[in-house]
């Protein structure tokens, strides 16, 4: 009889399963279906010619042929999980990707299932969370500070950017301003508000964006004083009234307050939220981890908006460090 070499990701759902002994149970915890265990399962038997497990419709137990190879089994993904180690190791050394974030991206689901996919699978490359205001953090990617970031485009020239999830815009006023009381408005419905000013150290592009500036019409946006650098001291600007603000839709989500109200504009383009690094450093391992696992993640579909519960991990094994 010949045997085949089998894959380590059989030996994986292998361990899992022999820990479980439950295929529905197994087969949750690897986020696959009980069919595609089976299947992966049979397929591995066939391969090295040994039953590993007998199965009823109530009961799997491992077999005594399996009892006396599951210990060369473990051997076999620790090995590999160890030449893994090895390699990333040799190739990053202890640098760890600093990552800077604004407080308005913090608890996006783009986000978090970002960090938590990256972690789970880089743990040696960190990251390393920077909390920037909106100025700290477009100077602390141009003087190399952080390595990348979390932002709504655009961005400024010099920046290499990769879109996550796309959302309305909407726009911020008071809850005693008159407009509160509709239930959307329009561009030119907002033409006489002046809109709250952010710092003018904002590369002007994203400040434009974010103002509406100028406006579909051509005419200029009049803006405030105020040289706001946090997303919520925006809003408490905007809370007094005489001015307004326009924002991602999911800050209706993360930043309910009474004293604002959040109305869709009927004639407004989406905004783009994504991760961002400098131009030349594409080919840094950390930088290349990320851009990996956002790929990943874009390919399952990443929702927009605030967490409203965790996502599972993809189906990868994690680089120990």
């Amino acid at each position: 009889m010949a045997i085949e070499d089998p894959s380590v990701h059989q030996l994986r759902l292998l361990l899992t399963l022999a820990e479980e002994l439950h295929f529905k149970r197994a087969a949750a915890k690897l986020y696959l279906t009980q069919p595609a265990l089976s299947q992966q399962i049979r397929s591995l038997e066939r391969r090295l010619g040994v039953q590993f497990f007998t199965r009823t419709s109530r009961h799997v137990e491992l077999t005594a042929a399996g009892q006396a190879l599951l210990p060369l089994v473990e051997k076999v993904v620790t090995a590999v999980d160890d030449l893994r180690d090895a390699a990333v190791r040799s190739s990053v050394g202890d640098t760890r990707l600093r990552l800077g974030i604004c407080e308005n991206v913090a608890a996006l689901t783009a986000t978090r299932t970002v960090l938590d996919t990256f972690t789970g699978l880089y743990p040696c490359l960190g990251p390393d969370i920077h909390v920037l205001d909106f100025v700290e953090q477009a100077t602390a990617l141009e003087n190399g500070k952080i390595d990348a970031a979390f932002v709504y485009l655009p961005v400024p020239k010099g920046l290499h950017s990769m879109a996550l999830t796309t959302e309305p815009r909407m726009v911020c006023v008071s809850s005693s301003h008159p407009l509160a009381l509709r239930t959307s408005v329009t561009l030119a419905e907002l033409a006489e508000h002046p809109v709250v000013s952010v710092a003018p150290k904002m590369f002007q592009e994203g400040r434009a964006f974010w103002a509406v500036d100028p406006r579909p019409d051509g005419s200029p946006v009049r803006y405030t004083s105020h040289d706001a650098t946090r997303f919520e001291s925006m809003l408490s600007i905007a809370s007094f009234g005489g001015a307004i603000a326009f924002v991602p839709a999911a800050a209706a989500g993360l930043y309910p307050r009474p004293d604002i109200r959040y109305l869709p504009v009927d004639d407004l383009e989406d905004c783009t939220f994504g991760v961002v690094w400098a131009e030349g450093a594409g080919d840094r391992p950390q930088i290349k981890a990320l851009e990996q696992v956002c790929r990943q993640l874009l390919r399952q579909g990443l929702p927009a908006g605030a967490v409203e519960k965790p996502s599972p991990l993809p189906e990868l094994a994690p680089i120990r460090c």
